[in-house]
């Protein structure tokens, strides 16, 4: 999918005012103003309770047990980038710890994102420095094989292109095309106020059963209630 050895400097990030509008909602609610695309596998999970990001994604495609371009790819983050990382094939090994944190939180980098493993998980979570990874993993890695940065990749069988934005809490990781971030944010702010009145009437004892009409359907499909 991607060329090896190159480092594109210039890449074209979603705009701010879109990144900012996306900030406020959770995955589950971007992923289903988006149409239920866009997530990440639900194996990448937050390394510590509470971490969350969201940014615009400046992309590494790793070899494995290899983090060379985790390195080179921290000179390309600008203020609030999250990096995404791919392998070229699985590998849990521990690509990324406090170090590594240090550099790219001094470079502007608000997180990362990683189909790999990482490490040094108290440290992260003393320094709040938000990471998502496939497995946390102690084992370290070398620095000898050429990846790429700021290329597509597919992180988790997500396709995360440069500049595209990433959002991730909890719930898991979800990537938004930059061309329909200012989009999804209005779906996404539509949603939420049609949840709103649901979690009302919810709230006052109002049945689901009811509230959307599944009555008639479910004795269509045969459902039947015996006292």
């Amino acid at each position: 999918m991607n060329d090896i050895g190159v480092v594109h400097r210039t890449i074209t990030r979603a705009a701010r005012a879109d990144v900012d509008a996306l900030a406020p909602f959770g995955v589950s609610t971007l992923h289903e103003a988006m149409g239920r695309t866009g997530l990440m596998r639900p194996y990448i999970r937050p390394v510590y309770p509470g971490a969350a990001l969201c940014g615009t994604a400046v992309t590494v495609l790793l070899q494995p047990g290899d983090n060379w371009m985790l390195h080179v790819a921290a000179e390309q983050l600008r203020q609030d980038d999250v990096l995404v990382a791919a392998c070229t094939t699985e590998c849990e090994d521990g690509f990324f710890g406090e170090l590594l944190a240090t550099s790219v939180r001094a470079q502007g980098g608000a997180g990362l994102v990683i189909d790999g493993g990482c490490r040094d998980i108290a440290a992260l979570e003393e320094m709040d420095f938000p990471v998502f990874s496939r497995a946390v993993n102690a084992k370290g890695t070398v620095k000898a094989t050429p990846g790429s940065v700021n290329v597509p990749v597919v992180c988790a069988n997500a396709v995360v292109r440069p500049g595209d934005v990433v959002v991730a809490d909890v719930d898991g990781v979800v990537v938004v095309p930059a061309e329909r971030a200012g989009a999804v944010a209005e779906e996404a702010a539509r949603r939420e106020a049609n949840e709103e009145d649901k979690r009302r009437r919810f709230a006052a004892g109002e049945l689901g059963l009811d509230m959307y009409a599944m009555r008639e359907p479910l004795a269509a499909a045969g459902l039947t209630y015996i006292d």
